[in-house]
C-alpha cells in the first residue's frame, strides 16, 4: 500500500546522479521531512538508485522512488510516483513510457504501491521541460486547464507544479490549487531557505526541496521544515 501522503507538508526528493554520503542522509533525516522521494531526470541507472536506496533504507522515513527511467526501476521503496506530463510536448511522457514499463514489469508491480501524479513544467530552461518537449508558453487559464485535465479527466490525486532549480510563483501555485476540488498540489523548485518556503506552503499542500542539499543551503534545510509545518 502507498504510504499515506495526502498530510505530508514538507517532502525531499535526491537525486541519484548527485554525490550523496551518509552524512547527507542524516541531516535530511533529522530535519523533520516527512517523506523522502527519490528521482531525477538526467543519467538515472539502476546501479544510482540501489547506491541511494542502501543509504535510505535504514531509516524509517517514508522512501519513495520516482520512476522517470525504466532500466532504473528497483524494488524495495515504499511506494513509486508515475509522473504523466500534463504538458508534454511529446506524446511519451503522456503514456508512452508508461505503457513500456508496464510492458516490461507489470506482471511484477504491486499497484497498490503505485501513484500517478499530474506533472506541469513551468521552467523551460530545465532538463525535465527539454526531455518532454514541454509546451510553453503558459498563461494561468492554460495551468489550471492542465491541472483541471489532470485531477477530472484522468481522476490524478496528485498534481505536481515543477519549476526544477527556479523559484515559481506563488500566486500561479495558490490559483491553481484553489482551481481544483479535489487534487493535491506539490510544489517544488528554487527553494532554499525558510521564507521560500513559507510562501510556496501557503499556495500549495506540500513542497518539495531537492537542489538546496546540494548546496551550503543545506544549513537551511530544518528551518525550511520547521516554517512549513508551523505555517
Amino acid at each position: 500500500m502507498f504510504p499515506e501522503w495526502k498530510n505530508w507538508r514538507h517532502v525531499v526528493k535526491l537525486d541519484p546522479d548527485k554525490p550523496a554520503n551518509e552524512s547527507l542522509i542524516e541531516q535530511v533525516v533529522a530535519s523533520g521531512t516527512d517523506a523522502i522521494i527519490v528521482g531525477g531526470t538526467q543519467n538515472i541507472t539502476r546501479e544510482k538508485v540501489l547506491k541511494l536506496f542502501r543509504l535510505l533504507k535504514p531509516y524509517p522515513l517514508p522512501k519513495i522512488l520516482e520512476v522517470s527511467a525504466i532500466d532504473a526501476i528497483t524494488f524495495g521503496f515504499d511506494g513509486y510516483l508515475i509522473p504523466v506530463v500534463l504538458n508534454a510536448g511529446h506524446p511519451k511522457w503522456l503514456i508512452g513510457a508508461h505503457k513500456d514499463a508496464v510492458k516490461l514489469i507489470g506482471e511484477l508491480m504491486d499497484w497498490t504501491e503505485v501513484l500517478p501524479e499530474g506533472y506541469i513544467i513551468l521552467n523551460p530552461d530545465c532538463a525535465a521541460a527539454k526531455l518532454t518537449k514541454a509546451i510553453f508558453p503558459l498563461d494561468k487559464e492554460d495551468v489550471l486547464a492542465y491541472a483541471r485535465c489532470g485531477e477530472k479527466l484522468f481522476d490524478l490525486s496528485l498534481i505536481y507544479i515543477e519549476y526544477s532549480g527556479k523559484f515559481g510563483d506563488p500566486e500561479l501555485v495558490s490559483y491553481i490549487k484553489n482551481g481544483l476540488t479535489n487534487a493535491k498540489v506539490f510544489y517544488g523548485g528554487g527553494i532554499d531557505d525558510a521564507q521560500k518556503a513559507k510562501m510556496m506552503s501557503k499556495a500549495a499542500d506540500t513542497i518539495v526541496v531537492g537542489n538546496m542539499v546540494y548546496t551550503e543551503s543545506i544549513r537551511n534545510l530544518r528551518d525550511t521544515v520547521k516554517t512549513v509545518k508551523n505555517n
